[in-house]
């Protein structure tokens, strides 16, 4: 028995040794590092600090934005860079405004909405939809000269092999023109809005390889892919100094006036077209380095090139890596793990590019608008859940200071709308002026949000100071969300609607109530909120209380949950089962409940799973539907969620998440693969055992570190 015993202690330090082994983190991102050898549109490449970010073709700049116009185009943007069009109409936001009584009870509410008439106020609302828009910065690329002095085309280039070393952020793009090798370096700096690039080829010394700057109009539409080149007379763009090392570039719009600095090895730089420049390197050389920054003032700074540029981001790259958590899939035999880490190292890159400043960021990020620029505050969840879970809770922190920023206003639209408290505008600027929309303005799942990841904030330090930072911002939410429950006498209880879109957002708000995802978020934040009364030494709220103890049970019919109460027919009628299966939220991204019962959602996982329609779908109800199953002890089936073969959960070779030819990225759908898989690993309060969201059948082999469970 000795032996035995010895034998089964040395087995399992053997093990936990295995297990507790560090992950070669270098070597789990660079084997998938991302490689080019073509010119495909849906396959370009970012550099960016997550304020700041520049897509490039197969150059290494943006050499062709036209052709990339309709893939993932070759897009300039800044968190700051926003413009509006001249109000001419003199047009008030008022205008824009129908009063609502969705429960009979004398409420006047006033909603922003896409009103179709009377033409002023159609005109008031097309006007504050579009205004204010994110800009798209400017094109900087190369202009390639043949040997006929004719501008090469991308059909031209040959030998094409680029590659990004996701360890440094640093992008090597090589291609031959008539033969002659070019060969571009590209980095941003991570503490600018600021690119540097480096270039050897003999084209240089034989003046047929020139740097352009182009500046756009932006286009005012739902998308801008930056190739707008119409209204000319409409901005101004003009060379303010220049010598043969530097040049800088003011850029005049109706409400933005932003300054392009220049530096270079030598050269000159002189304006070749409307709002188009050239800067053509001396012939003494092969080599050109240069470094282009955007800002908001002319404010001098110290010349940088690119060596300034590759230090920085090699650093910032190598650092973000070390930091928070990684996991390993390698040895696995289930064919899914390495695309399924790939997807993992490809989105945590491109969320740190694009979604890293102090705002959620806009669904496709800074590469190309949608929805004008604006940010969607219920797409936040997707957007910033992940970077607490990750071990990275201070690039979370950093985005809820728009929460901050945008109070007074969400303050007002409550009171507009006579609740108490603030209601979070759902899309906004970065300012929160909100934005008329007929679906946007009924929307409520966005509200517990900030409760959401503050407590996640919370979780990870249990520091007071975090208490105490977002107390105010908690307790109005609540405030607000306790208030919007309206009290049904008949049967003594509080009910999510009239007046309410769902998640779901097929459902109209005029008949909708007690949505199944949205009641279970709506009893788990306001506990939460009590919590954090308790933990401040507070008296419990009562109405609070009062709402929690007689808010609408989740809706079952034949032993399922329905997507919502108002929704007899949600598993019948054909529409209710397209668009988001919100209804598997409830169980996933909340929490178990005592409201809940985990038999029957999983009979409702079976008939979602069963009867959805997956073809009218998006990217992130993939992660949500894995995150439910995970939660009911069905690892399998979670992993049969995640890669379910359906055209809005397709990852590009890029990383990007691909949804249709309107919005060929979606980040949310990224930020949801981070979020599932770090639950999956870590596991959340109530589950047991080591990577609980995964198989124990020996087909995955796992290495985790560093994650933290979720609530």
């Amino acid at each position: 028995m000795k032996k035995i015993a010895i034998y089964l202690s040395l087995f399992c330090i053997g093990f936990s040794s295995l297990n507790a082994q560090k992950i070669d983190r270098k070597k789990v991102v660079q084997r998938h590092n991302v490689v080019n050898t073509k010119a495909d549109t849906l396959s370009t490449l970012t550099v960016g600090n997550g304020k700041f970010a520049y897509t490039v073709d197969i150059t290494g700049m943006q050499s062709f934005p036209e052709y990339y116009k309709n893939g993932v185009s070759l897009g300039t943007q800044s968190e700051w860079g926003w413009n509006s069009f001249s109000n001419k109409e003199n047009y008030k936001f008022e205008e824009t405004l129908k009063a609502y009584d969705f429960n009979n009870d004398g409420r006047k509410a006033l909603y922003s909405v896409q009103l179709k008439e009377p033409e002023r106020n159609k005109g008031a609302v097309e006007y504050f939809r579009v205004n204010q828009h994110r800009l798209q910065l400017g094109n900087i690329g190369i202009e390639l000269i043949k040997k006929d002095g004719q501008k090469a085309k991308i059909s031209d280039l040959t030998n094409i092999n680029q590659k990004i070393d996701l360890w440094t952020g640093i992008i090597t793009s090589e291609f031959s023109l008539e033969g002659i090798p070019v060969k571009v370096l590209t980095a941003s700096f991570q503490n600018s809005d600021k690119v540097g690039v480096k270039i050897e080829s003999d084209l240089i010394s034989q003046k047929r390889l020139k740097i352009f700057a182009k500046y756009p109009y932006p286009s005012g539409q739902f998308l801008d892919d930056a190739v707008f080149y119409g209204n000319e007379n409409q901005h101004s763009t003009n060379i303010i100094s220049s010598n043969s090392t530097q040049g800088l570039i003011e850029h005049k719009l109706q409400t933005a006036d932003y300054f392009t600095q220049l530096y270079f090895t030598e050269g000159k730089l002189s304006e070749s077209g409307k709002h188009n420049f050239i800067f053509e390197p001396s012939s003494k050389s092969r080599n050109l380095e240069l470094t282009v920054e955007f800002s908001e003032k002319n404010q001098k700074t110290s010349k940088s090139l690119f060596a300034d540029a590759e230090k920085e981001s090699t650093t910032g790259w190598k650092n973000f890596w070390e930091s928070g958590a990684a996991m390993d899939f390698e040895g696995s035999t289930d064919k899914r793990a390495n695309e399924l880490e790939r997807r993992i190292i490809l989105s945590e890159y491109l969320t740190k590019v694009q979604c890293g400043g102090s705002n959620p960021p806009q669904e496709t990020g800074l590469t190309f608008n949608s929805w004008y620029g604006k940010p969607h505050t219920e797409m936040h969840w997707w957007h910033g859940v992940h970077y607490a879970l990750w071990g990275r809770p201070e690039i979370l922190e950093k985005q809820l200071d728009y929460y901050f920023r945008s109070f007074d206003k969400a303050k007002k639209l409550a009171e507009r709308q006579g609740y108490k408290g603030v209601r979070w505008i759902k899309m906004s600027d970065n300012e929160g002026n909100e934005s008329p929309s007929s679906v946007a303005a009924f929307l409520i799942w966005e509200q517990p949000h900030i409760i959401y990841m503050t407590e996640l904030l919370y979780r990870n330090s249990k520091d007071k100071k975090v208490l105490e930072k977002y107390k105010d911002l908690i307790f109005a939410t609540a405030d607000f969300m306790a208030d919007f429950a309206t009290y049904d006498k008949e049967k003594n209880r509080y009910n999510l609607g009239k007046g309410v879109i769902p998640a779901q957002e097929v459902f109209p708000a005029k008949d909708t109530y007690n949505p199944t995802y949205e009641v279970a978020y709506w009893d788990w934040a306001l506990k939460v909120a009590q919590q954090w009364k308790e933990r401040l030494g507070e008296p419990r709220d009562k109405k609070w209380d009062d709402v929690i103890n007689k808010l609408a049970p989740l809706t079952v019919q034949d032993g399922v949950y329905l997507s919502t109460e108002s929704a007899k027919d949600s598993f019948t009628f054909p529409k209710w089962m397209t668009d988001h299966p919100a209804v598997l939220g409830a169980l996933g991204m909340v929490p178990e409940s005592q409201k809940l019962d985990k038999k029957i959602m999983k009979n409702t996982l079976d008939i979602v799973w069963e009867r959805w329609n997956w073809g009218h779908t998006w990217g992130w109800d993939f992660p949500m539907t894995a995150m439910n199953a995970a939660r009911l002890g069905l690892p399998n089936k979670a992993l049969d969620a995640l890669f379910m073969d359906i055209q809005t959960n397709t990852y590009l070779k890029n990383g990007h998440n691909f949804q249709d030819k309107r919005l060929r990225i979606y980040l949310p759908g990224n930020g949801g693969v981070l979020t599932t898989v770090a639950m999956m690993l870590e596991g959340w309060d109530s589950s047991t055992g080591e990577f609980p969201g995964f198989p124990k059948d020996g087909s995955w082999k796992v290495k985790a570190e560093g994650f933290k469970k979720m609530p």
